[in-house]
């Protein structure tokens, strides 16, 4: 039976080393009280919000994890641009932010200029479809410091002060709605890599899925961006809100659970998550070859909801959604 801590991930550990690091960030706040850029405490929050006067800047951090490995493994690195801005751009939207900007660093042990041009290309792509800058980065060689390469961005955006999601207005009989993924995202890879090496071996990436793909491929498959369909329906800067969004969730490190609770902590409800959508079938598969509990699983990936919307204004959400091209269904509701 294999877990995410067998794969060297320990989730609970994780959660008390963040909550150190978001303790010693909080003490910084008061450096700053009164002052231009004063911070917002939002605890639980998936970004953070500075006070600009007419409106928040936000800023947030991810990077792509180890699914840039597999990348390595297989020579493709196409897709990973499209990781990197779900993670921090998806992030951001979660309180309706529209990120402008996005940084980069990537740190190699040593450099390949074709494995960077994959991924700069890949990155330029994603950015542009998204209406994001990237307007600067750092590419650091270490040596044998790294193992494997490691890369990183941090998102720039900006919500108006009236427009900040927060979840205070969810109610009981709110619609939860789950935008569907196309795959594992970013998010407990060390996981798929330990069942797939196990079931498979050391080049299990190269190991044939069907007949079109190989399990390196399958696994690869790039993070579905949903912050512009979020711009759309809650209105990008000075714009007016298409449909009422009264949470947002990305679901990410922790699934869909774990996720929802950061937004329903603050409420007094909680989530009837009675109409999950069936998981993607590589996931199924690595649930059966590695004997994963169900809990386990969707604790560690997102089970084919990459983001959770909470309105009442469905329809304005399903038309969006089928202009942006994304599948979306109601998946329970506010209780």
């Amino acid at each position: 039976m294999a877990t995410y801590k067998d794969s060297g991930v320990d989730i609970d550990l994780g959660d008390k080393c963040s909550a150190i690091a978001y303790t010693a960030a909080k003490n910084t706040f008061k450096g700053r009280a009164g002052m231009l850029g004063q911070p917002v405490t939002e605890d639980g929050g998936f970004t953070g919000l500075l006070d600009m006067g007419e409106y928040y800047l936000v800023q947030n951090d991810d990077g792509v994890g180890t699914k840039i490995d597999i990348a390595q493994h297989l020579e493709k690195f196409d897709t990973l641009g499209y990781d990197l801005v779900a993670m921090v751009a998806d992030d951001a939207a979660c309180i309706g932010a529209e990120t402008i900007s996005i940084s980069n660093t990537l740190d190699v042990n040593n450099l390949n200029e074709k494995w960077v041009q994959g991924l700069m290309g890949g990155l330029e792509k994603a950015a542009l479809e998204h209406k994001i800058v990237i307007p600067g980065g750092e590419i650091a060689e270490l040596g044998n410091s790294l193992n494997s390469w490691v890369w990183n961005a941090t998102a720039v955006g900006v919500v108006d002060k009236d427009k900040v999601i927060t979840g205070e207005k969810i109610q009981a009989g709110d619609k939860i709605i789950g935008l569907k993924s196309d795959g594992f995202r970013s998010n407990g890879f060390s996981l798929v890599r330990y069942v797939l090496k196990e079931k498979f071996g050391k080049d299990w990436p190269n190991e044939k899925y069907d007949q079109n793909k190989t399990w390196g491929e399958v696994v690869l498959t790039p993070s579905r961006i949903y912050s512009s369909l979020i711009m759309d329906l809650h209105g990008r800067h000075k714009e007016t809100p298409k449909a009422e969004l009264k949470g947002i969730v990305h679901v990410t490190g922790g699934g869909i659970q774990g996720n929802l609770d950061r937004l329903l902590k603050k409420t007094a409800f909680k989530a009837d998550l009675n109409a999950l959508p069936t998981p993607h079938e590589p996931m199924q598969r690595l649930i059966e070859f590695g004997n994963i509990p169900k809990e386990e699983a969707y604790r560690t990936w997102n089970m084919g909801v990459g983001m959770i919307l909470v309105s009442n204004d469905v329809e304005k959400i399903e038309e969006a959604c089928k202009t942006h091209g994304i599948e979306m269904s109601v998946i329970g509701e506010v209780v």
